[in-house]
């Protein structure tokens, strides 16, 4: 009987789940259905069961329901309790279309000060985010992020390397809140490619994919995605 590596087939399914036609993937015999929480008894995999297996991606617990009752919002946007932040690597993917791998952590000041200083204060971005600050006002931004319950700041990698900065965001307590019918747990995101090799449409669809999925995968709950 053939060996098979449950990370091959990962890989290989979601090779296979790169063409956007294909809803299901037949796995060979012998393959490991136990490791693959998301395959039938028959050894059919479906693309949303596939996508929808957090432990393939997600490097920490999905969000759950923290108490029955909601908490006092903005605006009176009630809301559930947010759950604690994560810490360190929170996804990680490797992208079949683009390529390489797409991961995200949460931002740690101490060492990811000096590269946000930089990214913040490139004109390109600047431009755009308007806090084209000093370390220590940045240091601030930081973290008021971190200590904000509906933001969770990370930086985006690929292969490792830092590309960039993003915002995870529950759009009810958000700005955005007020100017539409805003679920509990819909999620928004807003963020910026700092290093400039890292800029280009293959890369760009690689953080987009990365970073929506991460939001579906965080918390079960959450049905949509807006900005």
């Amino acid at each position: 009987m053939t060996h098979y590596e449950p990370i091959d087939l990962f890989r290989q399914i979601e090779a296979a789940f790169a063409d956007p036609a294909r809803e299901t993937v037949q796995l060979p015999a012998g393959a490991p259905l136990r490791a693959l929480r998301c395959a039938r008894a028959d050894g059919t995999v479906s693309r949303a069961g596939f996508f929808q297996s957090a432990p393939l991606w997600l490097l920490h617990e999905p969000q759950c329901w923290l108490e029955a009752r909601d908490i006092a919002g903005p605006d009176g946007r009630d809301h559930p309790r947010r759950a604690p932040k994560p810490e360190g690597v929170v996804y990680r993917r490797q992208d079949p279309v683009a390529g390489l791998e797409v991961s995200f952590r949460v931002v740690d000041i101490d060492r990811d000060l000096e590269r946000f200083h930089r990214w913040q204060n490139d004109p390109r971005v600047a431009f755009f985010w308007e806090e084209n600050k000093s370390p220590d006002e940045l240091r601030d931004f930081l973290r008021q992020r971190l200590d904000d319950p509906h933001c969770l700041p990370l930086i985006g990698c690929f292969d490792g390397d830092e590309a960039g900065y993003f915002e995870a965001y529950w759009a009810r307590e958000d700005r955005l809140g007020p100017y539409y019918d805003s679920g509990p747990w819909d999620r928004g995101w807003h963020g910026l490619i700092g290093e400039r090799r890292h800029l280009g449409r293959a890369k760009t669809a690689a953080w987009l994919r990365g970073l929506t999925h991460y939001l579906f995968l965080d918390c079960p709950m959450t049905t949509q995605v807006v900005g």
